[in-house]
């Protein structure tokens, strides 16, 4: 029987980012980059890349201009005042086959995906464990892996993290990323609001909330399960 796993990856990138473009919009002032809500390579050898941005929207226009570069569009601001960013993009090796492992080896990837304070990406994704394992050393040799976890699929199991909403989940995985949560602490409240750029009640308030529902979400599946 087949068995389907995930990885849970983090992606570090060289200058170029996945792509020029996604490279230029990292090294923008005033533009930070949030969310890949979508990515793919397709077989006219173009790509696309759906963005949750925040900051200078003219910067953000300004910065993906140049090679590589077929479309785009924006759209927003959003009710949190950021902003979404299409790019039609035109691939080449390495960004071409960093695109395309999803395609080449049948993967899953969950989106949305988000972008660490660092500009690295946290990944998860999904599909039979021995092509898993061959699209990790197809990987560009720019971009570094670090494989986090890795366990079973589960179809249809909570990701308790998306019943947070994306300013919890931002705050939230900001922390986990910089070692709130270990034992001893690797960043205060107190800093981490520094670093958010937020009043520390403020971080406060969303890391008990956003503690509150995941505990809750757990709890709940794991009674649905009948507490096994």
């Amino acid at each position: 029987m087949v068995t389907i796993r995930y990885f849970d990856l983090v992606l570090t990138f060289g200058d170029g980012g996945i792509h020029p473009v996604d490279g230029r919009l990292a090294a923008a002032e005033g533009v930070s980059r949030k969310l890949l809500h979508h990515l793919d390579a397709y077989a006219d050898g173009t790509g696309a890349l759906l963005y949750r941005l925040e900051g200078d929207r003219d910067a953000a226009i300004a910065a993906i201009q140049g090679e590589g570069l077929l479309d785009y569009d924006l759209t927003g601001p959003d009710a949190d005042g950021g902003f979404h960013c299409y790019a039609h993009l035109e691939l080449s090796d390495p960004d071409g086959t960093l695109l395309g492992l999803p395609y080449d080896h049948a993967l899953i990837v969950e989106t949305p995906i988000r972008f660490r304070a660092d500009g690295s990406l946290r990944v998860r994704i999904v599909g039979q464990h021995s092509t898993l394992r061959e699209a990790l050393t197809a990987v560009p040799d720019d971009v570094r892996v670090t494989v986090e976890e890795v366990g079973h699929y589960t179809p249809g199991r909570k990701d308790a993290r998306a019943l947070l909403t994306e300013r919890q989940r931002e705050i939230f995985e900001t922390a986990v990323d910089r070692g709130y949560y270990r034992i001893p602490r690797g960043i205060t409240q107190t800093e981490l609001a520094d670093e958010l750029e937020l009043a520390p009640s403020t971080v406060d308030e969303h890391l008990r909330k956003a503690e509150s529902t995941m505990l809750s979400s757990i709890l709940e599946e794991y009674h649905q399960r009948g507490g096994e």
